[in-house]
Order: structure tokens, then sequence, then C-alpha cells
């Protein structure tokens, strides 16, 4: 499932976070890469422990905890604390798969990467190319969304980010172990939950809309690891 989430941060909030990393001294964004992409990789980042990566992913996680859609889509467990990168000056990243396991610095905690998401914070006129192109059975498909707003994806998709040609492509980045592991199941339960939502908003009472959503949770009973 590729889902574009809306709205995530407001422009205020854009704004703020910008200003916020915008001052920040970045480092080789190489830090965070697998083996196998380090070759791929060449951007900038901020550090993961750096004091405002912490409390502008702790905002991101807080606004992901209020959208409906988001939580819908990925049923989170766990999120991986967000990550902030940004390309400029011809930067790119290679073809690459994300690894399947993704250790949170400092601590003995670890993350399933089921869903990758990677939030814009630059609005596509600032820069040239830069565009995150994910590759599945339907082909290639090119990302570049407004500011404040969340791409959501398979992280066993293979994919990469075009050169930047022009200004800067700043984005938060991070991952989500889901409670349904499968992309299909996941999938399934997102359909059934809009189509619940839907059929509820004009008959919040309708027995159908009953039944459909004892189906739903006898499947994510059935699915879930929680």
């Amino acid at each position: 499932m590729l889902l574009h989430v809306p709205d995530v941060l407001t422009p205020a909030q854009v704004a703020q976070a910008r200003a916020a990393l915008d001052a920040t001294q970045w480092v080789d964004g190489r830090v965070t890469a697998g083996a196998q992409s380090a070759r791929a990789k060449d951007n900038m980042q901020i550090p993961e422990d750096h004091p405002v990566a912490r409390e502008w992913g702790d905002h991101i996680l807080g606004a992901l905890q209020q959208n409906a859609l988001f939580m819908s889509a990925a049923l989170p467990l766990k999120v991986f604390p967000p990550l902030f990168n940004r390309y400029s000056g011809g930067q790119s990243f290679g073809t690459h798969v994300d690894n399947a396991i993704r250790q949170v610095t400092g601590t003995p905690h670890r993350v399933r990467t089921d869903l990758s998401a990677t939030l814009f914070l630059a609005n596509p006129d600032e820069y040239d190319g830069g565009e995150l192109c994910m590759e599945d059975t339907y082909g290639v498909h090119d990302v570049k969304l407004p500011a404040g707003h969340l791409i959501l994806y398979p992280a066993t998709s293979l994919h990469h980010v075009k050169p930047v040609t022009r200004g800067a492509r700043v984005a938060s980045f991070f991952w989500i172990q889901s409670m349904i592991r499968g992309d299909a199941e996941r999938t399934l339960l997102f359909d059934l939950d809009t189509a619940i939502q839907q059929l509820s908003a004009g008959n919040p009472d309708h027995p159908v809309a009953v039944q459909l959503t004892g189906v739903y949770h006898n499947l994510l009973r059935r699915w879930a690891d929680a």
C-alpha cells in the first residue's frame, strides 16, 4: 500500500521545524546507513541524539497519534524515532531497500521495519529533483509532496531519491512496526475500516455497519501482534 497522508503538520509547525532544523549542524547521512545502502547514500542528516531532532521527532509522533488516516493505515505497534535529512547540490540516494530491523540508538529496543514513512518539510517549489521513487509490481512511483504531508509505503520496496539540482529537500523519515506484519492483510483492514467509516457517517446505527465493525475487529484479533 502506497498512501499519501496530508496535513500531518500545519504550515506553522513546518515553519517552526524548519527554523530549528536549518539552524542546526548537519552531518554526513551515511552515519545511519547499512553496509549496502551506504554505497548509494549521499545526503546530510541531523544526529539522532541531537536535542532538535528529539524535540521535533516528539512533535511528529504526537501529530501522528492524532492523525486518523495514519493510524488506520499503519496500525502502529512501534515507531522508530523520526530522523531528519537534507539533499542539495546534486545529492541523491541510489536504489536500496531499508534494513529489516532498526536498533534505537542508546537503547535495547528494536523496531521491525514493516512500513517506511517520509514527511516532507520543504515545498516542491523550493527545490528541483528530489522525488522519492518507489518500485512495486505496478512500476515506479515518483512522489514529491507539499510540506507537512507524508508518504507511507511498505519498507520492503526498492526505492531511491533523485538528485536535487536546485535548492534543498528537507524531510523527516522513520519506520513503523505495525501490529499487522503483512502488507496484504494490513491493506485489507484499511480498506474495510475506510468502508465502515463511510457507511457510519451517513447512518452510524446501521446494522451492516455494526456487523462489519465486528468483522474488522475479529480479523484484527486474528492477525495482530500486540
